[in-house]
């Protein structure tokens, strides 16, 4: 059966990556993962929106990339190391930042990719995402902080959609190669989506035969992170079901 996360929602599906930042709010100063940028992603009505999530030093699970600070904000501090309260203050001009569950609660409508980036972050993850798992797709590129998530948001009577870690996928590729028709409907069985790259490391992840298994398995394949409208139509147009993309706002029209 479908996850509801992957239910009544247009496809192919246009996931906002880190949300949305047009040229125009990046030169004022907008950042991804932030308050804005989920909110603009709304208005250009993309219905799913790629987040990640970090965990400060008093326990608050926020929207957040990086592990340092240094990029989006100039401070070389982690994460980990601020509190809610001194990085909102850091995030306030640069387009606000937002925890996980204000953001599920601000935003009813839109369905969330989340993305845990540290094991830390991965349980108190979980547990918020619990009430609104119906339009949550889980995952993590580490594997064991998306099972510790998973099994955190189930034991709290939520039933979110998930995507595999970094290891599951590589698995997964293999068996492919190898034909191990048995082991890949294994691995493919217990997943809502398979969200990759074209190719990773000169390999190529994303194959014709790797489609038609997913699709065999009742499993949707989304290819990230794709910005040239060009390729954007080329995948579609080979089956794939999503596009994730720093550019809802071009990819809802071309693919519209």
């Amino acid at each position: 059966m479908t996850h509801p996360y992957l239910q009544f929602a247009p496809h192919p599906r246009v996931l906002a990556h880190r949300g949305l930042v047009t040229p125009d709010e990046a030169s004022a100063g907008v950042a991804e993962n932030t308050l804005a940028a989920v909110a603009a992603a709304d208005a250009a009505g993309a219905r799913y929106v790629e987040l990640d999530c970090h965990l400060t030093t008093d326990g608050e699970v926020v929207i957040f990339h990086d592990q340092k600070l240094t990029r989006v904000t100039g401070d070389e501090r982690r994460v980990r190391d601020v509190t809610l309260a001194e990085l909102t203050a850091i995030m306030q001009d640069r387009g606000g930042l937002i925890t996980l569950a204000d953001l599920l609660v601000a935003f009813p409508e839109l369905r969330f990719n989340v993305d845990v980036k540290v094991p830390e972050a991965a349980e108190p993850a979980g547990r918020i995402i619990a009430p609104h798992s119906d339009r949550v797709l889980l995952t993590s590129f580490d594997e064991s902080a998306r099972l510790r998530a998973l099994a955190a948001c189930r034991a709290a009577d939520g039933s979110p959609a998930t995507s595999p870690g970094r290891t599951v996928m590589i698995s997964l590729v293999l068996a492919l190669a190898l034909r191990q028709s048995g082991r890949v409907r294994r691995i493919l069985a217990s997943l809502d989506a398979l969200q990759i790259p074209v190719r990773m490391s000169g390999i190529n992840v994303f194959t014709p035969r790797l489609l038609r298994a997913a699709h065999e398995a009742g499993v949707e394949v989304h290819i990230w992170t794709i910005n040239d409208v060009a390729e954007m139509r080329r995948l579609v147009a080979l089956g794939v079901d999503g596009i994730v993309t720093d550019r809802a706002d071009v990819a809802l029209r071309a693919l519209g």
